[in-house]
């Protein structure tokens, strides 16, 4: 299981996971709680480049479609292919199995993110 607490967050409930300069990106636990079964997941292809805060794919549940949007900057470099095939991974493992995309970043992508706990107040807030 992943460290929550070693993660960044966004406003718009995905999760961060650095690994020198490429990054896992996933939406939280409390995002796939609010879409629902999630049965339909839209990925960007390998090598697209993306901007911070730009749509880069669509989550489709029973209840709603939501957009994914990239939380940082620089180019897609793997996509979950087994979300694709699943889409129920989002909902079962949303810090593991259901991760979306891994980008490559520059230094510095990770600044203005939210920590757990600032996660957490706005969830609760």
């Amino acid at each position: 299981m992943t460290d929550l607490n070693t993660l960044s967050y966004t406003e718009e409930h995905e999760w961060i996971a650095a690994d020198g300069t490429t990054v896992t990106v996933g939406i939280t636990d409390y995002a796939a709680e609010k879409l629902g079964d999630v049965v339909f997941v839209e990925l960007p292809a390998v090598g697209t480049e993306i901007a911070a805060g730009s749509v880069v794919g669509e989550i489709e549940s029973t209840k709603s479609v939501g957009e994914l949007y990239a939380p940082v900057a620089g180019t897609v470099v793997a996509i979950n292919d087994a979300v694709v095939d699943d889409p129920s991974l989002v909902n079962a493992e949303p810090f593991d199995g259901g991760w979306l995309i891994k980008v490559s970043v520059a230094d510095g992508a990770l600044d203005g993110l939210l920590d757990r706990d600032a996660y957490v107040a706005l969830t609760e807030g």
